[in-house]
């Protein structure tokens, strides 16, 4: 079967062993200082060790591959004495049902968050809530610093947050599957002022480029005062 499952660059892998601590199911080992995916059905596909590598050597990638086994995983991991804690709920690809409206006796906002994950490093690109969706792609502090986040971005959108300084990756390459995979209606992106976010929205430019489709994508920045910048 063709299926999404983790690629580990040999010659990005630092030998660090951060990957194969945080596979939940094993699937990972360090053979001669290297990371390398020890059977394909023991990889679950949902990329947990992906935001613990350092160098950026995992990469998720589609080819033929048996499926997952969960019964399989189980006995490897009884065989090394480890206690397998099923699938990390965390990187689950789940969607939400957020408030629809807001009681006039309720002085709180509720949730309009409408999916999980919602960080870039971790969502699935082929998770169902794509098809057909309104895209909110957010550095990660707009949230902190405008208040009225939820009401005027996440509503009806599925909300993609990350921070091009601190992951320190290029995320076009994941956008670009994310567009070009699914049915996206349109684009709406989130920054700060601050020049590092300058990083998120050209990769966000780069991706809808190189999906070779023409989507509306609207930029909203974000002042440091909480401000949406004209």
């Amino acid at each position: 079967m063709i299926r999404k499952i983790i690629q580990i660059d040999s010659e990005k892998c630092n030998g660090c062993g951060a990957c194969a601590t945080a596979c939940h199911e094993g699937a990972i080992a360090m053979v001669d200082g290297k990371a390398r995916l020890m059977r394909d059905d023991y990889c679950d596909g949902l990329g947990d060790c992906l935001p613990h590598c350092p160098t950026n050597a995992i990469t998720f990638i589609e080819r033929e591959a048996v499926a997952y086994d969960e019964e399989a995983v189980k006995k490897h991991m009884a065989a090394q004495g480890r206690v397998y804690r099923g699938r990390c709920p965390g990187s689950q690809a789940r969607c939400l049902e957020p408030a629809e409206t807001v009681p006039a006796s309720t002085p709180d906002m509720p949730s309009r968050l409408s999916q999980w994950p919602v960080q870039l490093k971790l969502v699935p690109p082929h998770a169902p809530y794509f098809n057909g969706a309104s895209l909110l792609i957010a550095a990660d502090c707009t949230a902190y610093a405008y208040a009225r986040f939820h009401e005027d971005f996440i509503k009806g959108r599925i909300t993609l947050i990350g921070c091009p300084k601190l992951d320190d990756i290029d995320y076009a390459e994941k956008l670009t599957e994310i567009i070009r995979q699914n049915d996206i209606q349109d684009l709406t992106l989130v920054r700060m002022e601050v020049p590092c976010c300058g990083g998120l929205e050209m990769a966000a430019k780069r991706a809808l480029q190189q999906s070779g489709k023409a989507i509306p994508m609207n930029v909203y920045t974000i002042s440091l005062d909480g401000k949406i910048k004209a």
